[in-house]
Order: C-alpha cells, then structure tokens, then sequence
C-alpha cells in the first residue's frame, strides 16, 4: 500500500528543522551583540582615535546603514539567484570584517568595517529568516521563528555583560571587544556549509526534481510542496503592485513603528531613567536586559497562543498605554513608573517575534526575500531616525513629550494594524501568502483580534 504523501507544510518536525533554526540564530545574536559591544567599545576608543561627535555617531550607526544596504540588496539576489548562496556568504562576509576590527587605525577604517558587518547582517536578516520559514511546518513556523528573538535578547545581554568586564581589563581593551564577535561568526558560517537550497525557491523556478530530492533527503520520502507553489518570475517592482502593497504596506509601518520606540528608548536608557528618577548603574542595565529575555521567551507562547492579527494590535495597544503612562507620570511615582517600563519592555521584547513570523508570511516564495529585505530595511531606516532624532527632541522639548511623540509612532502601528493587517496563522506558507483581493478582504472582516 502506498505511503500516503504530506505536504511539507505539515510535515513533522525533525532535526533538521532544528538544525535550520540553529544555524539562523546567528544574524540576530551577532547583530544584538554587534550593536550592544560598540556602545561600550565607543567611550573607550573615542578618546584613543579622537572622534568628533559626527564620527561617534557615524560608527554608532555603521551596522544599521549595512543593514538597510544588505537588506535591500542580498534579499533582492537570493530571490534571484538562491538562498543557498547568500546563506553562506553573509557571515562569510561577516566573519572577515569582525575579525579585521582588531587592526583599525582610524574611524575610517572601522566605519566602513562595521558597514560590511551590517551588509552580511541585513542580508542574514533577509534571507535567514526566509529559509527557516520556507522549511518550518506550519505548526512549528511562529514557535522556530518566534525563537530568533530569544537570540537576539541574549546576544544584546551577554555583550553588555562582557563590554562591562573587559573594558576594565586594559586601555585597548576595545579591540578585543570588537574581534570577540569572530568566534560565533566563524562557528556558524562553518556549520552552514553544505546547507540544502530552499525547496520552495526551487519550484518557484520550475526545478522541481531538485525540489523534491532535497525534500525526501531532509524532511521525508512521502512530503511534497503545495502545488500551489508554482513557477513565477518575481521582481522588486512586484511589492508594489495592486495586490502585493497593502502587505508592503503594513508589513514595513508596523515593523517602524515597533523599532523607533524600541531603539530610541533603549539606547538612551540611562537618560531617560534618570529622568524618571532611577539611579544609573550596570545592575539597572543588567536587570532591564534580563526582562527583554523574559520577553522574548513570552512572545513564543503568545504567537502560539494567539492570532497573528490579535497578538499585534493587543501588543501595540498595551505598549501605548504603558509609553502614555510613562511619559505622563511624575518622578515620584517609582513603583507605578516601574510597572510600566516592565510591563513595556517584556511586551515590546515579545512583539518583537512577529518581525520575524509575520513578514514571512506576508510575501510569496519569488518575492519572499525581497519582501521581508524591503521591510527590515525600512525598519533600520526607523530605528536609525529615532535613535538620531530623540537626543534632539530631549533638548529641545524635553523626556515627557520626546517619549509623548514615540507614543503616536506606537498609536499609528495600532490603527494601521487594525485597518490592513490580515491574520496568517492557521494558513499554510503558500495559502498565507496568497493575495487575492477578495481572499485578503475576508481575511481582514473575519478576523478577531484574540
């Protein structure tokens, strides 16, 4: 009797899967440590190198404008030319470049050192996320995916943590700092040779027979693709078509509107704090960082637990109230100001699981790439807004209405998420790519928001 065929959707989960997820953590712990290392690095090779504050803040950002870069351009080639490839050359680039850091003389070379790190990085971002979703099962999908920003709060931790120890070490401590993101770097570009191409990429392309050999050797004899998932020719110019803009659309804001606040707040944490009334000290940073795990670790349960749709505009709602809250409060209501940050940091660090899950869902396989590489894209241009434009307005405006206009950048993710968001979560990956008008309509009226 003949075995009864699966669609790779629903296929069991194996370690192979696992493998795959492993293997992607690598983007989002780098690029946390990445970010979270240099801002210990700076206050030590500021005075070395004699930086001017543009310089300060050019290598500050140097990772984001790689990412925005790498984003935008190895998304775009992976949907050409393979995931496979890029997969394997984002940290091959990124390694290099790490490791170079050791030997920097001037702003210069490391600016653009740290540049070719966020390339590798965006791209990572890019095409990481669109293997692991184009293999997950579909009852796995937002759990294996979910999981990468776990990664990503304990990547940003332990560079706090290890800024904090060596910088006391010695005066050209910095380099070592920088150089010590080579080893997770080269261990992961070693594990990714030999990685199978996306299956899903393949058929996109019509080579179905290298399609289903790959399938049979990783997944199972009896899986199959969804015939749905047919030949297509994909192109940059297809995010903006009639059927494709609206997900572009909510895709790109509500990824912005988490990120602004998201990078603004916590880079200038200990001013805001201070604001707020909280000494400044390391176990301040330590314990606020423990929360971000926390709530990375919730997020997975929650986009278990709840809709896509639900979980996001749930989550916007409540981090506006809690950034309203902030913002309104005096300085003397600590144990209520410090309920909010808590609450506000483990569901904004939760959330932040649906960068990952829902773009991916949001895209079909020939624009998947480009798709989600557009969108991160777009949220680094966000985050590096806010992040320069927030000193600014604490100057001239001061904490409370600084913090009262990331509340409206939270406000707009809610209202746009309630307008366009459509819910994906039950669907399979080619079903919740789908962009028929009508399908899309529907989706959005019979909708819940939990």
């Amino acid at each position: 009797m003949a075995e009864k065929r699966m669609r790779l959707d629903d296929a069991p989960l194996n370690k192979f899967h696992l493998k795959i997820t492993a293997l992607t953590f690598g983007a989002h712990f780098t690029d946390a440590y990445a970010l979270g290392i240099i801002s210990i690095a700076l206050v030590m090779l500021t005075p070395q190198m004699h930086l001017t504050p543009i310089w300060v803040g050019l290598i500050g950002s140097s990772a984001l404008i790689g990412i925005f870069i790498g984003s935008l351009l190895l998304g775009w080639l992976s949907d050409r030319i393979g995931r496979q490839k890029i997969f394997i050359f984002n940290f091959l680039l990124i390694t290099v470049a790490t490791f170079l850091q050791f030997f920097v003389h001037n702003a210069v070379e490391l600016f653009i050192l740290r540049v070719l790190i966020g390339i590798g990085l965006g791209g990572d971002y890019t095409v990481g996320v669109t293997m692991l979703a184009e293999f997950a099962p579909r009852k796995y999908r937002g759990s294996l995916l979910g999981s990468l920003e776990v990664m990503w709060a304990v990547g940003y931790a332990g560079s706090t943590v290890l800024g904090y120890f060596m910088q006391q070490s010695s005066p050209d401590s910095w380099r070592w700092m920088l150089v010590s993101g080579t080893i997770p770097s080269l261990i992961v570009l070693l594990m990714r040779i030999g990685t199978p191409e996306s299956p899903r990429w393949l058929i996109s392309k019509g080579r179905r027979q290298e399609a289903n050999q790959i399938i049979t050797k990783h997944i199972g004899p009896n899986i199959e693709v969804d015939e749905t998932e047919v030949q297509n020719q994909g192109g940059f110019s297809k995010l903006f078509n009639k059927n494709l803009r609206i997900r572009t659309a909510i895709g790109s804001l509500f990824f912005v509107c988490l990120v602004i606040p998201y990078f603004a707040i916590y880079t200038f944490l200990p001013s805001i704090l201070t604001h707020m009334g909280f000494k400044e000290n390391f176990l301040t940073d330590l314990v606020l960082n423990i929360f971000l795990i926390i709530g990375a670790i919730f997020g997975i349960w929650c986009t278990d637990k709840f809709s896509r749709r639900g979980f996001l505009i749930g989550s916007f709602a409540i981090l506006t109230v809690c950034l309203f809250l902030l913002s309104v409060l005096p300085s003397g209501s600590s144990a209520l100001l410090i309920t909010c940050f808590i609450i506000f940091t483990i569901v904004m660090s939760a959330v932040c699981n649906l960068t990952a899950v829902y773009t991916a869902e949001l895209f079909p396989t020939d624009v998947r790439a480009s798709g989600i590489g557009f969108v991160t894209a777009i949220s680094r241009v966000g985050s590096a807004a806010g992040t320069f434009f927030l000193p600014t307005a604490i100057a001239n405006f001061g904490v409370a209405y600084s913090m009262l206009g990331l509340t409206l950048v939270l406000l707009i993710g809610m209202i746009t998420s309630i307008a366009w968001a459509p819910e994906t979560k039950t669907l399979t990956l080619s079903e919740a790519s789908n962009t028929e008008t009508d399908k899309v309509k529907s989706q959005l009226k019979d909708s819940k928001v939990l």
